[in-house]
């Protein structure tokens, strides 16, 4: 089904929709309304997606062939996002991990790492503000993991790569704070996808009920985005857990702004 009109809810960018999260997000934001910029590196994938979403939704669908580890396809996606009036949400799923030792890591495999999970991230991220600022509207969707919470011994290089997003994001809404631009941090655990892969880790090897399906993982975010949240944990029950380490995090910042070291630090004898 196509569209000759703009969607009234505007554009939404999904990176990494080929597969996994970003597949689903592309889906569900189709469902709601939203015409589609679709961005990956598979383009046969992308323009079965495309595809199936404009015959399902009359919605229009655009797709951007780009490798956002490399600087030619950040540059391209940068230049399209940059000029399209019609933006109004960004989802920054598109990510990659590893799971070698940092010692036996590659430094191409870091460099990688950086360049998808850190660099893309905040680059589109800055390419949509002008606009989002403008009209004081937008919404940017920055996914995670929950091992940006804290340092995981399987994933130390990933874990810090989603450490930086979580920080980005936090210091980002305090920046817009008196804006109406929304931000979310989404922070999955496991669940059913390509990266493990990727990763070169058997699903089959991590044991049962431990994986949560990518279709879950995305309607909870989804509805966290809904209730205004900022942290959504979809795997976390307990959501006072996630509150206590926002407060803590602040807390323990707000705790430094001191000029002299803490007593415990006084010299010795």
């Amino acid at each position: 089904m196509s569209q000759v009109t703009p969607s009234p809810l505007g554009t939404a960018v999904v990176t990494g929709a080929s597969s996994g999260i970003g597949k689903v997000y592309a889906d569900r934001l189709a469902a709601r309304g939203y015409d589609l910029l679709l961005i990956a590196r598979r383009g046969d994938r992308l323009a079965a997606l495309a595809t199936e979403l404009q015959d399902r939704f009359p919605i229009r669908v655009e797709v951007l062939v780009a490798d956002l580890a490399h600087p030619d396809g950040l540059a391209e996606a940068t230049r399209k996002i940059s000029a399209d009036s019609a933006i109004t949400l960004l989802v920054n799923n598109a990510g990659t991990s590893s799971v070698e030792p940092v010692a036996q890591t590659s430094a191409e495999t870091i460099a990688k790492l950086v360049a998808l999970n850190v660099t893309a991230l905040t680059v589109l991220t800055s390419a949509v503000l002008p606009r989002f600022l403008e009209r004081n509207a937008g919404t940017i969707v920055n996914v995670g993991s929950v091992v940006g919470f804290t340092g995981y011994p399987w994933v130390p290089i990933y874990g810090g790569t989603k450490a930086y997003v979580l920080n980005f994001t936090q210091g980002l809404k305090q920046q817009l704070a008196e804006t109406a631009i929304r931000l979310q941090y989404v922070a999955p655990s496991g669940t059913v996808s390509e990266i493990w892969d990727v990763m070169g880790v058997p699903m089959s090897s991590l044991g049962e009920g431990v994986l949560m399906d990518t279709e879950a993982c995305v309607d909870a975010a989804l509805r966290g985005l809904d209730d205004g949240e900022f942290i959504t944990a979809p795997s976390v029950h307990d959501e006072s857990l996630i509150r206590n380490f926002e407060e803590a995090s602040t807390t323990l910042l707000a705790a430094t702004q001191q000029s002299q070291p803490a007593p415990r630090y006084s010299p010795r004898g």
